[in-house]
């Protein structure tokens, strides 16, 4: 075993996170559904999400089994909801092609949807004890200080040398211990900004803080102007509640439901009449609102109207009280736009 390894390996029995609600068992379903909520999310954010979830789908068979509606209702707010969709996906794939038997190989795990290469091997290492390398982001972190590797880890040049490095480096037994060794140590010590190499088992080997350039590595993304996009939406509000349209299964908000869009060309009573609703009072706008995705920055203007229901036979609309709300995938900035009415004037 490699000095590296070992000592990851002592540090994480010794110091690691040991409480963790899905380090309670090896339940593969319980171990995959952490490792999807966790990607771009901190663990203080995915705890309360994992426990409701797994509440209502206990089991991957109610999982699959369950409407993709009730699967992007408890996932609401958390955010990448192409996970939620994939997740959804894999669970009936597993059903269908596994006869409900979570896959233990890591490359048959990565061939399930929204899974890759870092993820079926954290699930096959933690699950199965396969001895497979992982390199998600706290793991590129901890790579490119301790060895001193250049360069942006999303290139695929580097990410090659850190793949390569990371096999090399796996321990030949406790892979398990030593991959949530990596975790801890990038998520708890070896943090993005302010690490504590005082507590690092490896600091005495870590090129960046012998060369003082904790601050420096791993290399920072190239800059990119980062688009603005606005869109004018219509909260037309009746005695049956909020307006609201399930946007297509692909794109942004994929599968939720959110407010209609105004088109450019007309004011909002005017659009809201090519609905087929009439409106009641006058329109009054609500505070823009700003909403940051990975690749551009959103600003929704809402117009609010209200209006006299009727009947909606197109399912893709529905008409949705405040009781309701928690009940439907809604996205974080409609749900904060909505919860805003009780204030707005």
């Amino acid at each position: 075993m490699s000095a590296f390894a070992n000592r990851l390996i002592a540090w994480q029995l010794a110091h690691g996170r040991h409480d963790l609600p899905w380090q309670a068992n090896r339940d593969p379903y319980r171990v995959w559904l952490s490792e999807i909520m966790l990607q771009q999310t901190q663990v203080d954010t995915v705890v309360p999400y994992y426990l409701r979830f797994l509440e209502r789908f206990p089991t991957l068979e109610q999982l699959a089994m369950a409407p993709a509606d009730d699967v992007l209702a408890l996932w609401s707010g958390l955010g990448y909801y192409a996970r939620a969709r994939n997740l959804h996906q894999a669970a009936q794939q597993v059903m269908r092609d596994h006869g409900g038997r979570f896959p233990q190989a890591a490359e048959a795990i990565a061939s399930l949807p929204g899974i890759g290469r870092s993820t079926a091997a954290a699930i096959a290492a933690f699950c199965f004890g396969q001895r497979t390398a992982i390199l998600d982001g706290n793991v590129k972190r901890v790579l490119a200080r301790q060895f001193g590797i250049e360069g942006f880890p999303g290139t695929r040049a580097v990410e090659l040398e850190m793949w390569a490095l990371a096999e090399s480096l796996l321990p030949a037994e406790h892979v398990d211990t030593y991959t949530q060794a990596l975790m801890d140590l990038g998520a708890t010590v070896c943090t993005r900004s302010r690490p504590t190499c005082a507590a690092c088992p490896v600091s005495e080997t870590c090129v960046a803080r012998r060369q003082g350039r904790q601050a420096e590595l791993p290399s920072p993304r190239p800059p990119r102007v980062i688009p603005e996009r606005q869109s004018r939406v219509l909260i037309a509000r009746s005695e049956a509640g909020v307006l609201l349209l399930k946007r297509p299964d692909r794109g942004i908000w994929g599968g939720l439901f959110a407010l209609p869009e105004i088109p450019d060309e007309v004011d909002a009573e005017s659009y809201a009449l090519t609905l087929g609703l009439v409106a009641e009072g006058t329109v009054s706008a609500l505070p823009p609102l700003r909403h940051a995705f990975t690749h551009f920055r959103l600003t929704l203007e809402a117009q609010s109207l209200r209006v006299k229901s009727r009947t909606l036979h197109d399912p893709r609309w529905r008409w949705a009280s405040a009781a309701e709300w928690d009940t439907l995938g809604l996205p974080a900035p409609i749900r904060r736009l909505l919860d805003s009415l009780d204030t707005a004037a």
